[in-house]
């Protein structure tokens, strides 16, 4: 049901890289107002009182404790999201979570289960397939002025295994590794685009670093309901990056390109101890010294790897200024203007929700099919290499002639 309030206070439970890069959105959303935060940095929290005069708590119970607090967005590690979602559902607050929703299904059901319970809406922050570019793409597709959609493929390589991580990040068990952290966001654009239930999936993913003891890379082939294929290919090694083809734009907007190669793999091999690289990761949170300035203007829309979606009567593609339509007759650009974000799509899409009474796409619902293919790829390429493990290569009986 809609609700009478027309504007909606929202608290950011943790305030590191993720929670800072929501902020912008919210001060940007002309209904939703920036009303608290929860963090147990309390540096952090007196920096954030004093940039935006609102309320702090230590934890996510007094956050939710607040009468004044509509909705949460909780951007804390993976396997603190069923507890912290059970919290607010449960004190009526709305929600939006990051990616993945959960570390297991049975988890994510049970999310599902407490915000149909409490009335609350539940919409998972895969802020990637709110982007316009990918939206725009949608759009095309659905007009039918390509034709059916033949293949979708979603490509990204880059430093992400190399980038300063807290100690779950590179524990699969605990949702770490790219199946589970950028996994997530492939199939979430990929299912986006395909337009229905994923019917098969196969995938090998490796693990070639043992000092970082989770997923690196992936190949996964999707098969839809529908009999659309798709790969989403990932690779976060740190050696090819797929700005060489994306107009050195990356997902965080333009590139800061220091000219030095492998940068990431270099930091980490100087980092002297584990807890020195959690503090490059906690610098690069709200207020750290290697945070990123999320209130300047990117030039361009964010690049998530390289995505082209290939139509009977022609292909689309990410550009600088939108997208390249690669038609029958002509190749033409798609202009789409840098006012609308993905994360401000993210705060809408609650608002409308909430408000309006719109149902959400990237609900609970959304979100656990996405854990799904998380889930099953790294299933599928456990039992893969167990097979070729297992397999023994019949031994050639000699024929007489050999003898």
């Amino acid at each position: 049901m809609p609700s009478e309030k027309k504007s909606l206070n929202i608290g950011i439970v943790g305030l590191g890289i993720a929670g800072a890069s929501m902020i912008p959105a919210v001060l940007a959303h002309p209904h939703v107002n920036l009303a608290a935060a929860a963090t147990r940095n309390q540096e952090r929290l007196d920096k954030f009182a004093k940039d935006y005069n609102a309320k702090t708590y230590y934890t996510i119970d007094e956050l939710c404790k607040d009468p004044e607090i509509d909705a949460v967005y909780i951007a804390t590690p993976t396997e603190l999201h069923t507890e912290h979602v059970r919290i607010a559902a449960e004190a009526k607050k709305h929600i939006i979570v990051e990616k993945p929703l959960a570390v297991t299904l049975e988890e994510a059901e049970n999310m599902i289960d407490l915000a149909d319970k409490n009335g609350v809406y539940l919409i998972v922050g895969h802020s990637h397939s709110f982007e316009p570019p990918i939206q725009k793409m949608k759009e095309i597709i659905d007009s039918g002025k390509l034709g059916k959609v033949l293949m979708i493929h979603n490509w990204y390589y880059n430093d992400w295994i190399y980038r300063p991580r807290t100690p779950e990040e590179l524990k699969t068990e605990l949702g770490g590794g790219v199946t589970y952290r950028q996994g997530s966001h492939q199939f979430d654009i990929i299912r986006l685009l395909g337009g229905g239930e994923v019917r098969s999936i196969r995938a090998v993913t490796n693990i070639s670093d043992p000092s970082r003891p989770t997923e690196g890379n992936h190949t996964v082939f999707l098969e839809f309901e529908n009999g659309i294929p798709a790969t989403a290919v990932y690779n976060g090694y740190d050696h090819f990056h797929t700005t060489e083809l994306t107009y050195n734009i990356g997902e965080g907007g333009p590139l800061s390109n220091s000219g030095v190669y492998a940068q990431a793999r270099r930091t980490i091999k100087e980092t002297s101890s584990p807890e020195d690289e959690v503090a490059l990761k906690v610098a690069a949170g709200y207020g750290g010294s290697r945070s990123k300035n999320y209130q300047d203007a990117e030039k361009h829309h964010p690049f998530f790897g390289l995505t082209i979606v290939s139509c009977e009567k022609g292909d689309i593609r990410q550009s600088p200024e939108g997208l390249t339509v690669y038609g029958e007759d002509e190749k033409y650009t798609v202009t789409i203007p840098m006012e609308e974000t993905g994360r401000l799509n993210v705060m809408n899409e609650l608002y409308e929700a909430v408000v309006k009474g719109i149902k959400p796409i990237h609900d609970g619902r959304w979100a656990r099919a996405n854990l799904e293919v998380c889930i099953k790829a790294i299933q599928s390429s456990k039992e893969r290499k167990e097979l070729y493990l297992n397999y023994q290569v019949p031994v050639k009986e000699p024929v007489e002639s050999e003898l």
